[in-house]
């Protein structure tokens, strides 16, 4: 199975909705339960994140393939249906 890293700050309010679409998406799916999702706070782990290419957070990647990146303007509704790709791209 594939691996999901996803990327975030404890402060970010766009971070937090990702945090809650996955909680969702989760309980709502028993499949998604399955999945490696390794979550990194980058001020905590600046080593780790400066490996990877992205600029804003929440940011995942697949198999450290980057799927998706927030921007500023998204609702929660965009958060949780890219999440949800992520997490379709992972099973297949």
């Amino acid at each position: 199975m594939k691996k999901i890293t996803m990327f975030y700050l404890t402060d970010c309010g766009y971070c937090a909705k990702a945090h809650m679409a996955l909680e969702e998406l989760m309980a709502d799916n028993k499949l998604y339960q399955s999945l490696e999702i390794t979550k990194i706070e980058e001020n905590e782990q600046p080593s780790i994140a400066d490996q990877y290419d992205y600029w804003a957070v929440p940011s995942f990647f697949v198999d450290g393939e980057k799927i998706f990146e927030a921007h500023i303007g998204m609702t929660y509704d965009d958060i949780k249906e890219n999440v949800k790709k992520v997490l379709d791209y992972a099973i297949n």
